[in-house]
């Protein structure tokens, strides 16, 4: 079964500027710092890029985790990582392209050199990170003056928002890893997967592509307690996970304060609308518990086992009584447990050891 980790969080944070967008063109500062905007409605919200989210998820996957994370080699204008998905667990979990020639002995025993291009999609899915409501910046302008003559004036951009993001990971492709030369396909170059295959890996069919003689063509995969490691190590490193621009002045805590944490059968996201923002200016924000229910129960064949909520004590408190009711939703919706953010993370993968195959 092609199973997926879904997950949803929300992020609450003040005075900060996470993810920076250059020299800023509307202020009147030349040295002035914008913060990533992004419109939609006509309304302002902060974001995240999704590739900073992958920065600081990959720094704590290395420094909390324990990861030894995959070398990266530096050629002209292109840069890659070491493409070895069974050394490295990053490279399995975040995805690479490397582009090199490899040498190979021919049959007449002769040294030759062959394209050895392999590409990895990342199982690893995941959003920006962006204010739920609409968010306004303010300028915040300082000045270095502890130098001989006129002090230095610069800017930042600052907000305060609750943010959301979502992401996905598929358990079915981590681990595994194509060697047949396709397009897009071919993870792993053969000399790897002989070397995997005399290291305790397994080749299994793969259950959606064939090849010319219609029998179906052939997988390396990792042993299922080096899969499951490894899937409970990427979410389980959301629990310290930190970074941001500015940082100095401009602490923010990134871990989730608001968690959703579901195993389903299909790749559809189902939680991207389970909160919304309310107000004037489109600012205040709120949970949408007939939106989440709504799902729950329109998901309901496709979630695996149980649906994992989580949130921290003091963050959107008057939902408490509201959650709580989620719990006994009875026919037609799934099995749903809350606790903590860290109690919901170790729930889930507690979970995921029944589940991965």
């Amino acid at each position: 079964m092609n199973l997926k980790t879904q997950g949803f969080v929300l992020l609450d944070v003040d005075v900060v500027a996470l993810n920076n967008a250059g020299k800023s063109s509307s202020s009147n500062f030349e040295n002035a710092v914008a913060t990533k905007k992004i419109t939609k409605n006509g309304r302002t919200h902060t974001y995240v890029s999704g590739q900073a989210w992958r920065y600081w998820w990959r720094e704590a996957l290395q420094r909390n985790v324990g990861w030894s994370l995959s070398p990266i080699t530096r050629d002209n204008k292109i840069a890659f990582t070491e493409a070895n998905p069974f050394l490295y667990p990053d490279d399995d979990v975040f995805g690479y392209m490397k582009a090199v020639k490899e040498e190979v002995i021919d049959e007449k025993g002769k040294a030759k050199k062959v394209d050895a291009t392999v590409t990895r999609v990342s199982p690893l899915k995941n959003s920006a990170i962006v204010s739920v409501g609409s968010a306004r910046t303010v300028e915040n302008w300082s000045s270095m003056a502890r130098q001989d003559g006129d002090s230095v004036p610069y800017s930042k951009e600052e907000y305060s928002a609750i943010m959301k993001g979502m992401f996905s990971l598929d358990l079915a492709q981590l681990g595994t890893f194509a060697s047949y030369n396709k397009t897009g396909f071919k993870n792993i170059t053969q000399k790897l997967r002989t070397e995997a295959l005399n290291q305790g890996a397994v080749e299994i069919d793969d259950p959606y592509v064939k090849d010319g003689k219609g029998n179906p063509q052939k997988l390396v995969q990792l042993a299922k307690d080096v899969r499951l490691e490894r899937a409970k190590g990427t979410i389980q490193a959301l629990k310290t996970i930190s970074g941001g621009a500015m940082q100095t002045n401009n602490m923010g805590d990134v871990t989730p304060k608001f968690i959703v944490l579901a195993t389903t059968s299909s790749g559809n996201h189902p939680f991207s609308h389970i909160v919304a923002s309310e107000g004037m200016n489109h600012d205040r924000v709120v949970l949408n518990l007939e939106g989440l229910k709504e799902v729950l129960r329109d998901y309901n064949e496709q979630f695996i086992g149980t649906v994992f909520i989580g949130k921290r004590s003091g963050f959107l408190n008057e939902y408490n009584d509201s959650l709580k009711e989620l719990l006994s939703l009875g026919e037609g919706y799934p099995t749903v447990q809350i606790g903590t953010i860290n109690e919901t993370i170790d729930a889930y993968c507690n979970q995921l050891e029944n589940q991965l195959s």
